[in-house]
């Protein structure tokens, strides 16, 4: 591939120019793993000109429009819950001083770890008319049936509470890092024109925080869209819920990929909207000068009024589903936990590690591709393969079942005519299919941890030893790999306690009678097994315990200037 250059070009920058677009071995490989993993989504897309008959007509004359306005109403409860929940604690623990501030700055970030749909069926269980909180409210009014009102956890209204309470952390972290890497400078300036603490988070610390705080509502929105669990329990007809009947129910592919079309069409003006907000900020540090925040020591009832505000995301996001996770399990623990829970922990932990390694590798390569020769092929790669984080599950798989299904069909008709048998499903009904939406989903988490992992080791020691006769793949092997040893173990453990919670995908592409723990816990859940799904669900959320430690570490020391060496003003 050759670039166009302008006849005026002096020959030092046609020669540049030609190296920077030049399609190598390498990027030939980063740039054919990009289309690999881009497949699914492109096949999704192109269905969009596949004829469906009468059924999309139907779909889009009945079912569409709620899938549309529950989708944002969705949208808009948990985007306006996470901004709230997520800025105002991040604000809290980041500039204010308070009984338990310290303890806080982590604990907020465990809902993380508890899957929407495993708190939905918490909830459920905790809040139904035969659970343990109305039969207490029963127990103590003496009320009976039809006496009172509760709410009704399995609604829209309660939905958008249990996205809320798991998705806020997104918000929560991106919000505390740029709270941290902040300027004391500026706030102070503020302070001495008269502005209260809060004015000043108000008028300053907020719109300097704007990107990462709109980036965090998007990865938020994201996961909402993406979810099925919490939404099919609940009975709110969204996207996801429909690709599923669409295509199990009424055996309608071509149908069901157009409604993964229109869900990808909502995952776009997020994206397009969040990059907006991006590049319309022009608000911008001065100054390179940091010391340590200045805690603003609350008093009075602002003290306990920040300690509740802190207190209630984490006691109702992680605590309250745990500790009834835990209790339930241990009743629950000697007939559900036996051989069959072993090998549904054995299929997860198969799944999470192909997936994970997997991922992993592809990331090393492409990012190492980016090293050896930047430009924007190798770039636009990278940003190809790294897409798919921002595609729902249920999207993926079907566009991964599709192509791989043809496929199947094709080596069944070569065998028929050459050997008069079929094989039959060779990669749609194995793990092959699970495990390559699995990277495809999730190897943006990799690649962004690999990348920040080359980019901390410096290019002399690629340049000395190149001088030493060291082939790239060499270099590799002998040098990088080593150095990152960590960031590649922290990069698959992000990806393998991903794939772990993963439901859409899971269940629409599993093999027949290969169930994980993500899967018997939807069906448990599903019969009104609550108490039963425990076992299944803790050992889920013991799992995606290991990324938030692994968050709490990185984040504490994200602030410029945080070592023991700091500017003075």
């Amino acid at each position: 591939m050759t670039a166009t250059l302008h006849p005026g070009t002096p020959p030092d920058a046609q020669a540049a120019a030609r190296r920077w677009w030049r399609l190598d071995g390498w990027s030939a490989l980063t740039v054919g793993i990009a289309l690999l993993i881009a497949v699914p989504v492109l096949v999704v897309l192109a269905h969009v000109f596949v004829p469906s008959g009468d059924v999309w007509a139907h779909l889009a004359a009945t079912l569409l429009p709620t899938y549309i306005i529950n989708s944002l109403w969705l949208m808009a409860g948990v985007g306006c819950g996470t901004l709230v929940i997520g800025v105002g604690t991040a604000w809290l623990v980041t500039m204010c001083r308070f009984p338990g501030q310290r303890l806080f700055e982590w604990a907020l970030l465990l809902p993380m770890a508890m899957p929407a749909y495993v708190i939905a069926y918490t909830y459920t269980g905790l809040l139904e008319f035969a659970g343990p909180v109305q039969d207490a409210l029963r127990a103590l009014t003496g009320w009976q049936r039809g006496d009172y009102w509760f709410p009704d956890i399995r609604s829209l209204p309660g939905a958008v509470a249990m996205l809320t309470l798991v998705l806020y952390p997104y918000v929560y972290l991106l919000s505390r890092a740029a709270f941290l890497e902040q300027s004391v400078c500026v706030l102070e300036v503020s302070r001495t024109l008269g502005r209260s603490p809060f004015r000043a988070f108000i008028s300053v610390a907020l719109p300097l925080a704007r990107p990462a705080i709109a980036t965090g509502i998007a990865l938020a929105l994201m996961e909402t869209l993406n979810d099925f669990g919490t939404v099919q329990y609940f009975a709110v007809d969204t996207f996801t819920t429909g690709i599923f009947r669409t295509w199990y129910g009424l055996g309608e592919p071509a149908a069901a990929a157009q409604l993964a079309a229109v869900l990808m069409l909502f995952i776009f003006v997020l994206i397009l909207l969040e990059r907006l907000s991006r590049g319309r900020g022009a608000i911008h540090h001065t100054t390179q000068r940091y010391r340590s925040l200045p805690g603003y020591r609350l008093k009075g009832g602002r003290k306990w009024c920040a300690l509740a505000a802190c207190s209630l995301p984490v006691a109702l996001g992680f605590l309250v589903p745990g500790t009834a996770l835990l209790l339930w399990s241990v009743e629950t623990a000697a007939e559900m936990v036996d051989s069959r829970f072993v090998d549904y922990a054995i299929n997860s932990f198969i799944l999470a590690t192909a997936a994970s390694v997997l991922a992993v590798a592809l990331a090393v390569v492409i990012a190492y591709g980016q090293r050896l020769r930047p430009g924007p092929i190798r770039a636009g790669a990278a940003r190809l393969a790294g897409m798919g984080y921002a595609v729902p599950g249920a999207v993926i798989a079907v566009g991964v079942l599709i192509p791989f299904a043809w496929i199947d069909g094709v080596i069944n008709d070569l065998f028929r005519a050459a050997f008069d048998l079929e094989p039959g499903l060779i990669l749609s009904g194995t793990i092959c299919a699970v495990t390559f939406a699995y990277v495809v989903r999730f190897l943006a988490v990799s690649l962004n941890t690999v990348e920040a992992s080359f980019a901390k080791i410096t290019p002399h020691m690629d340049d000395a030893a190149r001088s030493l006769g060291k082939r790239p793949l060499q270099i590799l092997a002998r040098i990088h790999l080593p150095i990152m040893g960590s960031s590649l173990l922290t990069a698959g453990l992000l990806v393998f306690v991903d794939v772990m919670k993963e439901l859409p995908a899971t269940l629409i592409l599993r093999p027949f009678n290969f169930d994980t723990l993500a899967i018997r816990t939807y069906q448990l859940a599903s019969d009104e097994r609550l108490a039963d799904s425990s076992s299944a669900a803790l050992a889920i959320l013991v799992v995606g315990i290991i990324p938030v430690i692994l968050l709490s570490i990185a984040i504490a020391g994200s602030r410029p200037g945080s070592g023991k060496k700091s500017h003075p003003g």
